[in-house]
C-alpha cells in the first residue's frame, strides 16, 4: 500500500510550521503573541449571533448546491452597492475562498496546465494547484519595488501553450501590495490577447488605506467573459470559522460547468448560509469600523518597522499584512529563535518566514510575514520584542 504522490508532494502550510515551537514557549510560560496568521482579533458583527440564534428549522436539511436563494441574493445586492454590474445568478456560494479558489482551478484549467501568480502570493495557494493537479508557475515581485507587477512584455515571457489562467490577489496577501488600475489592464490585455482567465483573489477589498484605491476585475467590462472573481466573509466581517465564500462570474459556460462540482459536494453549510445573508445585509457599518482599526494598527507597525535600521519594511496598501526583510538574517531560523531562545519580561513574538509565501527557489529566505491581527497596543510590544530580537540574535551568530 502507497499513498499517492500527490498527497506526499503537497506541502505543510508554513503559516502553521512552527506551532510546536509556539506550544513548547507557553508550556515554559511564556506568552507568544502570534503575528503569524490571518486571524483576526475584531469580534464579529453582533447580527450573526441574533441570526444563529432565530435560525428555527427543525431539520438541517442539505442547502441547494449553488447557495440558498437569500444568500445569493445578499451577495448580489453587495456587489451591487459596490457599483458593480452583475445579476444574482452569476454568484455561487461556496465553503469559504479556498473551495472557491480550488474549483476555479479545476474548472479553467486541466492536469497538468498551468496557472500564472504573482509571488510573494498566499501559500495555501499551492496546495490547492496540487488538488487540482495544476502548475502555478510564479512570476516573482520584489520588496525593493514595492512588488510592483513587472511590465507587460517580462509577463509574457511566462505563457507556454499550457497556460490557461492569471491568478493574482487585490489587496495581496501577503505583502499588503493594492495594484493600480494601470497594473489591472495589463493583466486584462494579456489575458484577453492569449485567451486567458483571470482569477481575482478580492477577499481583503474593502482595506485599503491613504490615497489607494482597489480596483476590481469587475469593473473591467472588456474582461467580463473571462473574469473570475473569489471572495469570502472571512476577514471582512471576522468570520473566519464560519466558512462561507463565493465564485463570482459572468462566464456562462464557467458558470454552467462548475455547478457540477456544487453539485458533487452537495452544499455549503445551511445555517452558516443563513446567518451571512443577513450580516452581508446589514453590516456596511462594521466593515469601515474595521478598517479603520485595521489601518491605525498599520501606522503602529510601521512607526516601529519603517523607523529600525534593522530591517527593510514594505508599506502596504491595504489588508494587514506587510513583509519585512530581516537583510542578512535567515527568515525560518530567526522564527525558530524567537519562539525557542528569546523573550522579555515572559514574552516572545511569532511571525510567518517568507520562503513559504514562494515558490522559485531561494526566493524569501530572508523575509517574514507580519500581520496586524492584534490591537495597537499588544502589537506595539510584539514589535519591539522583534526588533530587539534581531539585536540579541546578531550578537549570538
Amino acid at each position: 500500500m502507497k499513498l499517492s504522490e500527490r498527497i506526499k508532494s503537497a506541502q505543510f502550510s508554513p503559516i502553521r510550521k512552527f506551532y510546536p515551537y509556539a506550544s513548547e514557549a507557553k508550556k515554559r510560560g511564556i506568552k507568544v503573541f502570534h503575528l503569524n496568521i490571518g486571524q483576526p482579533d475584531i469580534e464579529a458583527p453582533e447580527s450573526y449571533f441574533k441570526a444563529i440564534k432565530e435560525f428555527n428549522e427543525k431539520v438541517i436539511s442539505y442547502a441547494p448546491s449553488e447557495g440558498i436563494p437569500m444568500l445569493r441574493e445578499a451577495w448580489y445586492k453587495y456587489y451591487r452597492r459596490k457599483g458593480y454590474s452583475i445579476n444574482q445568478s452569476d454568484v455561487f456560494v461556496t465553503t469559504a475562498g479556498s473551495e472557491a479558489l480550488i474549483f476555479s482551478f479545476f474548472s479553467v484549467a486541466d492536469e497538468g496546465e498551468e496557472i500564472i501568480v504573482f509571488e510573494p502570493f498566499y501559500t495555501n495557494y499551492n496546495t490547492f494547484a496540487k488538488i487540482a493537479g495544476v502548475k502555478l508557475v510564479p512570476v516573482s515581485t520584489s520588496i525593493k519595488d514595492d512588488f510592483a507587477l513587472p511590465d507587460e512584455k517580462e509577463i509574457e515571457k511566462y505563457i507556454t501553450s499550457k497556460t490557461r489562467a492569471i491568478l493574482y490577489a487585490n489587496p495581496n496577501n501577503p505583502t499588503g501590495k493594492v495594484y493600480s488600475k494601470d497594473e489591472i489592464e495589463i493583466l486584462v490585455r494579456i489575458a484577453k490577447k492569449h485567451g486567458l482567465f483571470i482569477i481575482a483573489d478580492e477577499v481583503y477589498r474593502e482595506f485599503v488605506y491613504g490615497e489607494y484605491k482597489h480596483y476590481s476585475i469587475l469593473e473591467f467590462e472588456e474582461a467580463s467573459d473571462f473574469s473570475i472573481v473569489t471572495d469570502s466573509v472571512s476577514k471582512r466581517y471576522s468570520l473566519c470559522g464560519a466558512r462561507i465564500g463565493c465564485i463570482v462570474t459572468r462566464n456562462k459556460e464557467f458558470k454552467g460547468n462548475v455547478l457540477k462540482l456544487l453539485q458533487a459536494r452537495l452544499s455549503a453549510p445551511m445555517i452558516e448560509q443563513y446567518a451571512c445573508a443577513k450580516v452581508i445585509n446589514e453590516e456596511d457599518e462594521f466593515i469601515e469600523k474595521s478598517r479603520e482599526e485595521y489601518e491605525k494598527r498599520k501606522k503602529t507597525a510601521m512607526d516601529i518597522l519603517l523607523n529600525s535600521d534593522l530591517v527593510f519594511s514594505f508599506e502596504p496598501h491595504g489588508a494587514f499584512y506587510t513583509m519585512v526583510d530581516l537583510k542578512d538574517i535567515d527568515g525560518e531560523r530567526y522564527t525558530e529563535f524567537l519562539l525557542n531562545d528569546f523573550e522579555m519580561d515572559k514574552k516572545t513574538t511569532m511571525v510567518a518566514p517568507g520562503t513559504g509565501f514562494y515558490v522559485t527557489e531561494g526566493k524569501g529566505n530572508t523575509e517574514v510575514r507580519i500581520a496586524f491581527v492584534l490591537n495597537s497596543g499588544e502589537l506595539e510590544t510584539a514589535l519591539n520584542i522583534f526588533i530587539e530580537g534581531i539585536k540579541e540574535y546578531k550578537k549570538k551568530n
